[in-house]
């Protein structure tokens, strides 16, 4: 990350890149291909920006094609758009809310239809809301947080499986709070350790199908989702609390999605949690 101590801001979620302060790296610039997803067709959830675009950036780098599925972030899911086509591949937006379940099956259905394929889905879309005690979440923001966060996860997978072959790969977004918990991510955490089992069950439910499923749980990341959800002084203060004293850049998590995605590099991993969670260790 460019500046480890990004100003305090905030942002009217669920954010935009452009209005950050720094900017986040995340579009692999410095990444160079080797048709590791050649002839391949990835959908990436909440794809428009923060690690959906780097990871879409990064496998349109390794000749894959690319949907992406994203709320109403259109100026983010166009530039992200831009980065896979300069690539020479084909990009799909697929604007919509994935907390309704109809929305998980069409963007499957499009990206079928569209695209001709299916054989990478990355679920990655997510919301968060910090607060100060459990009292303050209601039950109508607790049903939001798990429709978005779990459930589109398996609706989405759900509605990908028919098309979904031999050595194909389903990757998970989890993160460090659903590994350890946080007291301020209640309802976010929750959601991410369901996230985790999740993985480990569909992963055994799919070996004898070809089909591999894991996870990437990243520590503090700079997205938008973080001034767009917390209050301006603890921006100031994110990823000071890690080993390295920093947030990760998006850049720096995608290739993780990258090794989950290729057969090439990893056939033989699947029901794994990967964490890049800048040299904080935990037990077990």
């Amino acid at each position: 990350m460019s500046d480890p101590t990004p100003p305090a801001q905030q942002q009217s979620p669920p954010g935009e890149t452009g209005e950050m302060a720094p900017e986040p790296r995340d579009e692999m610039r410095d990444w160079t291909g080797r048709d590791l997803l050649a002839g391949k067709v990835a959908l990436v959830t909440g794809g428009d920006s923060g690690i959906g675009r780097a990871v879409c950036a990064a496998f349109a780098k390794e000749g894959a094609d690319v949907a992406l599925a994203y709320l109403d972030e259109d100026a983010d899911a166009e530039h992200t758009a831009k980065l896979v086509r300069a690539e020479g591949r084909r990009c799909l937006l697929l604007r919509g809310d994935l907390a309704e379940a109809a929305q998980c099956v069409d963007v499957v259905e499009r990206t079928v239809a569209e695209l001709g394929r299916l054989d990478v889905v990355v679920n990655n879309v997510a919301t968060q809301e910090p607060v100060d005690s459990p009292e303050e979440i209601t039950d109508e923001r607790w049903t939001h947080t798990f429709d978005i966060n779990i459930h589109s996860y398996f609706r989405v997978t759900k509605a990908a499986l028919p098309h979904l072959r031999e050595g194909s790969a389903i990757i998970n977004t989890s993160s460090i709070n659903g590994l350890r918990g946080n007291k301020s991510l209640i309802d976010y955490s929750a959601t991410k350790g369901a996230i985790n089992a999740l993985t480990y069950s569909l992963a055994q439910s799919l070996v004898d199908r070809g089909i591999r499923v894991n996870c990437v749980a990243p520590g503090p990341v700079w997205t938008p989702l973080i001034p767009a959800t917390m209050p301006p002084e603890k921006v100031e203060s994110f990823g000071k609390q890690v080993p390295m004293g920093r947030a990760a850049d998006p850049d720096e998590i995608a290739p993780s999605y990258v090794f989950f995605a290729a057969d090439r590099l990893s056939s033989y991993y699947t029901g794994e949690v990967l964490a890049p969670i800048g040299g904080e260790t935990l037990p077990g």
